[in-house]
């Protein structure tokens, strides 16, 4: 299938090297007899470094969005985030500072000029872009928002209408009984300190390149998950609306990571795969069960000698 074909370079990093090593692609090219007027064009290459520090700030935002335990609230912070960068690189085109675009500030430096009106159009082009396309989940963003801070959200801007089983007069009163219950609140305050705490040592982490220690840190769902099931059944409408949101996938990440580990699996090396045996190293491998092997071994009966 063509969708488990997993790219492992970077598109962003490619051009970013490409346009690194230009001088020298220039003297292989003409080694071997090959002419591209483009390479010579200030204007092509003024968007070549363009694009370069373009693709390296969505390749920022790409990398936020991925891993395990992402909410779609999350998702939605991260792009609602990434628009106001825009406006601050649409702002520095403007001034020509170009703090934002070391490449282009790069490529500045031996050509003087660069065409900043259309340069600073393209990014409210994509700025545009992005705006249309999350609008209506930047409309969400309280309903979204209800599964962590289920207390500070007017139920009124709530959409009830998308879950069924939630009744909004009923919602409203569970809102209001819970609201002074000291117990229940606490619940939801510390849920909002431990993801302070995971974003805090995730960022530290990525910060030191640590990515394989990010997957080790408890991920933000299991901790609004476990949070809302301490909740009483008398809170009914809450955990419906909360489980309901919850539901909605952030990204497609996970699906994309099992199509990575089915081609790790499905390799040459393997004499025999069944559909069956394929299913289970799936599971295995996307799992996040960690078994008590220590109590499992200690619960089996050593077999005795005859």
């Amino acid at each position: 299938m063509l969708h488990n074909r997993v790219r492992w370079l970077s598109r962003g990093e490619v051009l970013k090297r490409f346009a690194a090593c230009l001088g020298e692609v220039k003297t292989f090219m003409s080694s071997k007899g090959l002419t591209f007027p483009e390479l010579e064009q200030p204007e092509w290459l003024e968007k070549l470094h363009f694009m370069v520090d373009m693709t390296a700030n969505l390749n920022t935002l790409n990398t936020t969005l991925q891993g395990r335990g992402g909410t779609a609230l999350h998702m939605l912070e991260e792009v609602l985030a990434f628009e106001r960068k825009l406006t601050v690189l649409a702002r520095d085109l403007q001034r020509g500072t170009l703090s934002h675009f070391p490449s282009l500030r790069e490529f500045k430096q031996g050509h003087k000029l660069i065409n900043s009106e259309y340069l600073q159009s393209a990014i409210t082009t994509m700025q545009a872009s992005f705006g249309k396309r999350f609008r209506e989940f930047r409309e969400e963003k309280n309903t979204l928002s209800f599964p962590v801070t289920p207390l500070n959200i007017d139920p009124s801007l709530l959409n009830v209408t998308a879950f069924a089983g939630v009744s909004q007069p009923d919602l409203e009163l569970e809102l209001a009984d819970i609201a002074d219950k000291d117990m229940w609140v606490s619940k939801f305050k510390r849920l909002t300190e431990d993801l302070e705490d995971v974003a805090r040592q995730k960022a530290t982490l990525a910060q030191n390149h640590k990515w394989s220690d990010i997957e080790n840190l408890p991920r933000p769902d299991k901790l609004v998950f476990e949070t809302w099931n301490a909740i009483p059944d008398t809170y009914m409408n809450m955990k419906t609306y909360a489980f309901g949101v919850l539901s909605i996938f952030g990204s497609t990440y996970v699906c994309e990571q099992l199509f990575s580990t089915m081609n790790y699996i499905k390799n040459k090396h393997r004499s025999r795969l069944t559909d069956e045996s394929l299913q289970s190293c799936v599971k295995m491998r996307v799992t996040s069960y960690s078994p008590d092997l220590q109590t499992l071994c200690a619960e089996v009966q050593e077999q005795k000698s005859h």
